[in-house]
């Protein structure tokens, strides 16, 4: 019996939270789909939501523009950086970085990567 896409990328992202979990440190937790990207920091316990941001958000639907442009690389980087300053003013400077499955490419990685400018340590 093969696993679908969907499966396997919940196989893996399993493996990546039982790692983080003994690392006891917030994480940043990413989920991707076809129309938006989200983003929450979750306390070490993983309990509760810290922040959060996500393309969903009213106003930076606003500043993203025309509909529907919520699932592109530009979009990933303007909640890389309101993931950060959320986090920041939250007062969470380090984190471990939860790609829950996905691939560390394209949306993901320029997520991570504007997270990372805008201050925040994983």
């Amino acid at each position: 019996m093969s696993l679908t896409k969907k499966e396997q990328r919940i196989r893996r992202s399993r493996q990546t939270r039982a790692r983080i979990a003994t690392q006891v440190i917030a994480r940043l937790m990413v989920h991707r789909t076809n129309l938006h990207i989200y983003a929450s920091v979750i306390s070490e316990d993983g309990t509760k939501v810290l922040a959060s941001a996500s393309t969903a958000e009213a106003d930076v639907r606003k500043e993203l523009g025309a509909p529907g442009k919520g699932g592109n690389v530009a979009a990933a980087t303007v909640i890389g950086k309101r993931i950060a300053e959320k986090a920041k003013a939250a007062g969470i400077e380090k984190v471990a970085f939860d790609r829950a499955g996905f691939a560390y490419h394209g949306r993901v990685k320029a997520l991570a990567d504007a997270a990372r400018e805008a201050g925040l340590q994983f």
